[in-house]
């Protein structure tokens, strides 16, 4: 599977696992549209990077349509009715791991149902049963181990290896697998044949939904099959900032959507002239702690809002923010950082079709309880929400939790379409601001640009301190200039390091051709038709 691939007349995939890129690319050979080969792709990643994502978490889209309109699909579920702070009484924080971290209702099938609606409006006409056959026969038959989900197996096992169903799954004679070993999702792959004629809807409110409802009341989820029933994903308008480039959009609350659009518009005012040197690193970084201070005192559920976000895209508040930035000096960092495990996918159609898609379970492996009915992996998104009385995600029943996901997309002047983004919690938004600053706007070739070294500020992925973190191929006077300046470098010692996140992006091209291109960090690639 290439890592970069363009020139395609009929259509463009990137995922960051070969298998489900060449599950997307079946799709549009067999003459799919961008939004049918991403349901396959979404389909077949659950069954082959199943640490990353799986049914059991949520999903957003943005979706360009032929018409040139750009729609949300919001598919992020609540917590359930009985997930009430009474029930962690004895808990400081609700717990990241097992049932009671499985509080939140599983959003990711019902937005492939909106999707799918919107395909068929398009002009797809792919059934069902064909979408998700990679996907059966994948979990079915058996997937190769990656070297990610065996380094994260083998980091997590000891408060993964008595999670209800975790052991059974993705664990060998009671321990962590080895790179290439071969693990089946059997009850998964029952469980989308199933769907494949049943229909998605029955996840919810059928034979699937009531599976998933008794097992999660015999191992003491509060999700209850009420809640499955009464859940319907929703569309919705995405945000927009105008940039010199073009406009580009990401979701709204309950994600940090927001915390990416303003990174861009930040940057847009230091105007930085040239990459990969220290005034385009440090910009970035600046913008990025002004993004999400904002963040961490507004985004919540859309319901909680104490104003619409787009307010923190007004020209007069990011002007405002933009002054606070000094250009030579970095501004002091204390703030916590949120994790995640995610992946990231893209697809393009010479219909004027662009798909920017995110899935995920929050942390790696999720609560890590699988439901035996079914096979499904329950995700720990819930984790997110505080027991303190007052903090802005306080848990309540029915209330959503707060999203590190956000797909990116934007429509640029010179005709392009591109769908862009990448996995990795409070990185995600930092990703896209270095791949969209260093292929947009200084021209470097999309590959390159997923290539290049990445760095990520903040204590994700269980680090010791809020750092700068940077991987170690930058050019050494950048480093020095970045730590003379005040910032806390840490070099990684891989060149090319997980802890950047799997960034990609798809792109439709003026001509009608397609280009696609995945990171060299992942597992994965583009492909085209």
């Amino acid at each position: 599977m290439d890592l970069h691939s363009a020139g395609h007349r009929r259509g463009v995939v990137c995922a960051p696992h070969f298998a489900a890129a060449e599950a997307g690319r079946q799709m549009l050979a067999e003459g799919g549209n961008a939004l049918e080969a991403m349901v396959a792709m979404a389909a077949s990643i659950a069954a082959v990077y199943p640490h990353m994502n799986h049914l059991g978490g949520d999903g957003f889209w943005l979706i360009r349509l032929p018409s040139g309109r750009v729609r949300a699909v919001m598919a992020a579920g609540p917590a359930g009715l009985q997930a009430k702070p009474e029930l962690y009484r004895g808990h400081e924080t609700i717990p990241t791991r097992g049932p009671l971290a499985a509080l939140t209702v599983p959003g990711a099938v019902g937005g492939w149902m909106l999707a799918l609606e919107i395909a068929r409006a398009a002009g797809g006409k792919l059934p069902l049963d064909v979408l998700l056959t990679s996907a059966v026969a994948q979990a079915r038959d058996g997937y190769a181990v990656t070297r990610s989900q065996a380094r994260l197996t083998e980091a997590h096992f000891a408060e993964l290896e008595e999670v209800p169903g975790f052991a059974a799954t993705f664990l060998i004679d009671g321990k962590p697998p080895a790179v290439g070993a071969k693990l089946k999702q059997t009850a998964l792959a029952e469980t989308l044949d199933h769907l494949a004629r049943a229909g998605l809807d029955d996840f919810y409110r059928g034979d699937v939904g009531r599976e998933i409802g008794a097992d999660l009341e015999r191992i003491g989820s509060p999700v209850t099959r009420h809640d499955l029933s009464r859940y319907r994903a929703s569309f919705a308008e995405p945000l927009p900032i105008e940039l010199a480039s073009g406009t580009v959009y990401n979701t709204d609350a309950p994600t940090q959507g927001v915390v990416s659009l303003m990174i861009l518009a930040l940057f847009a005012r230091l105007k930085v002239t040239a990459a990969e040197g220290f005034d385009h690193i440090h910009g970035l970084v600046e913008a990025t702690k002004r993004a999400l201070r904002m963040r961490d005192r507004v985004v919540t559920d859309p319901n909680y809002l104490a104003h619409a976000l787009d307010r923190c895209l007004e020209e007069r508040f990011i002007a405002g923010e933009a002054m606070k930035i000094d250009r030579n000096k970095a501004a002091r960092w204390p703030l916590a950082a949120g994790v995640g495990d995610t992946v990231w996918m893209g697809a393009a159609d010479t219909s004027g079709l662009v798909v920017s898609y995110i899935q995920s379970l929050y942390w790696e492996f999720g609560s890590g309880c699988v439901l035996p009915a079914t096979g499904v992996l329950m995700q720990n998104r819930g984790a997110s929400f505080s027991l303190a009385a007052g903090a802005l995600n306080y848990l309540r029943p029915g209330r959503l939790p707060f999203h590190t996901l956000n797909p990116a997309l934007a429509v640029l002047k010179d005709g392009r379409i591109m769908a862009y983004g990448c996995m990795g919690g409070d990185g995600q938004p930092q990703t896209q601001g270095a791949v969209f600053t260093r292929h947009v706007l200084f021209g470097e070739p999309l590959l390159d640009a997923l290539d290049r070294p990445r760095w990520v500020l903040g204590r994700t992925w269980g680090a010791a301190r809020a750092a700068l973190r940077m991987e170690p191929r930058f050019d050494g006077n950048v480093i020095d200039r970045l730590a003379a300046a005040g910032h806390d470098v840490e070099l990684l010692p891989e060149p090319y390091s997980d802890v950047m996140g799997h960034a990609g992006a798809a792109v439709l091209h003026p001509d009608g051709s397609c280009e696609g291109a995945h990171d060299p960090r992942a597992d994965g690639g583009a492909a085209g038709s």
